[in-house]
């Protein structure tokens, strides 16, 4: 296995903000670039065109962001410079930081495709809840970043703009549904980015590109969406490099919103400023199979090698898998019947204009019948129950983020994982949708890579609505490893 989990003698070690070293500023973190610019040692120009010229020099092998607008970036660093003298108090979190949205998310004045051919033109008026917060904290948004149709399925290809090809290999995907997302973050190309998870859109990507990715509890972060506001399935998160830049993204971005019934009311200013928790007797519950899926055995293999670290840093770690059964039948009816909410009325109007896979969900969803959806209902708060008392026996729980590791860029979906046959498109994802349906926190950390040097994640969930925590506890096991500074060969 390639990859050393002894991190060299200058690793961070005392908080969750670990700077990147000192090499070139677009490998800096988030965190230590935004302190530059509060400093003065670097203003927001420095910092945006930087990351626009590193985009202009890798992101024609990669494709992660597909629509860039670099004169109004440059317009809008210059305009956060010159603001920056005449503010009083503290700098906002993302104060002078490039960002590019994920492209199902609107941005006022930037085409937002969702990439579907349907909207390969469309130019919203208006900015999603998620961008207002995201300019409110100061970011400076560069442009979008690629995503699959509709966000349906963990492979970023589309119509409009191809697919997004693995900086750590570029014959090989970056996962989905935020893979453009993820793929810019691990080429330095953003210091980090917004993501969208349903069944793993943020978990997955982040594995298949060697940074970190969080699923948050429902409501953490809150979403004026069309259609279902009580939704607590399709969720927004942070994607980074670090643990430490994931909390300072999830800081900027949550917070409760009156268009939100499920919004969290609680200040998420602590989640900027993580610590490293102690792992000394912390009860790790380590699953190999997610309660019985097939996983490749590169995947256990590079799983396996980080075991001892957690050990060696004081966790009981013990071998338990969790139960949960039902979990399939919750998941796939809850995602049918959203992708039916959102999408019916666009079938009817283009029904040429959908992939065949995104045509069956949402006939799925058609043919749902109210006794499967009040049953989906009964399982999924079951799961939810159950998981909350596995995580009062044990402290985190610990499994793959994804069965297998990135596979060709060409291939739809995997068709089989550890040879046993994938039934369609969402079937290979279930070590990620069985967690999304226990409704609990669920983080992807960089473990290691195969002896391909493809990246592996460790899939981490913890207590519901404790981010925090689970945040902290991940950053221990990054400051004790070293994967996440391996960079890809560009």
């Amino acid at each position: 296995m390639a990859g050393d989990p002894i991190p060299p003698a200058d690793a961070p070690g005392a908080s969750a903000s670990g700077d990147g070293g000192d090499g070139p500023l677009i490998w800096w973190s988030a965190g230590r670039l935004r302190a530059a610019i509060a400093a003065g040692d670097l203003t927001a120009v420095e910092v945006v065109t930087a990351f626009l010229e590193r985009i202009g020099e890798v992101d024609g092998r990669v494709n992660a962001i597909p629509t860039l607008v670099p004169e109004r970036a440059i317009d809008e660093a210059r305009a956060a410079d010159r603001a920056r003298g005449r503010r009083a108090g503290p700098p906002p979190l993302l104060d002078g930081l490039p960002i590019a949205v994920k492209d199902l998310m609107a941005t006022a004045g930037i085409r937002t495709t969702q990439g579907s051919r349907i909207y390969a033109d469309d130019v919203p008026t208006e900015d999603s809840l998620l961008v207002q917060r995201l300019r409110a904290a100061g970011a400076i948004v560069i442009g979008k970043t690629n995503t699959p149709e509709h966000g349906a399925g963990s492979q970023t290809y589309n119509d409009v703009f191809g697919a997004t090809r693995n900086p750590y290999d570029l014959s090989r995907t970056v996962g989905g549904s935020s893979g453009g997302a993820a793929a810019a973050v691990a080429a330095g190309m953003l210091p980090l980015a917004d993501g969208s998870d349903l069944g793993g859109s943020v978990r997955n990507p982040a594995s298949y590109c060697n940074v970190v990715g969080l699923r948050p509890s429902a409501g953490r972060v809150a979403s004026a969406r069309p259609g279902n506001a009580w939704d607590p399935m399709s969720l927004l998160g942070p994607i980074a490099r670090t643990v430490g830049d994931c909390g300072l993204l999830l800081a900027a971005i949550s917070g409760r919103d009156d268009r939100s019934p499920i919004a969290i009311d609680e200040d998420p200013a602590a989640f900027a400023d993580l610590p490293i928790a102690d792992l000394r007797g912390v009860r790790i519950a380590w699953s190999r199979t997610v309660d019985g899926l097939p996983v490749d055995p590169q995947v256990t293999a590079v799983l396996e090698a980080l075991r001892p670290v957690l050990v060696d840093l004081g966790a009981i770690v013990e071998d338990v898998e969790p139960d949960l059964s039902g979990a399939d039948e919750a998941f796939e009816g809850f995602r049918a019947l959203e992708f039916f909410g959102a999408h019916r009325h666009e079938i009817a109007a283009h029904p040429d204009l959908f992939k065949p896979d995104l045509v069956d969900e949402i006939e799925r969803g058609r043919r749902l019948s109210a006794e499967q959806v009040v049953r989906a209902g009964e399982l999924r708060t079951e799961l939810y129950r159950r998981t909350a008392r596995f995580l009062q026996r044990h402290d985190l729980l610990a499994l793959p983020t994804v069965q297998l590791p990135p596979f060709p860029v060409e291939q739809r979906w995997p068709t089989a994982v550890a040879g046993v046959a994938m039934e369609r498109y969402v079937t290979w994802m279930r070590s990620c949708t069985r967690i999304s349906v226990t409704a609990h926190p669920a983080l992807s950390l960089p473990a290691g890579f195969t002896p391909e040097g493809l990246p592996v994640g460790l899939q981490l969930v913890g207590r519901h609505r404790d981010e925090r925590t689970l945040l902290a506890q991940a950053a221990a096991i990054e400051a004790a490893t070293w994967f996440s500074r391996r960079r890809p060969p560009l």
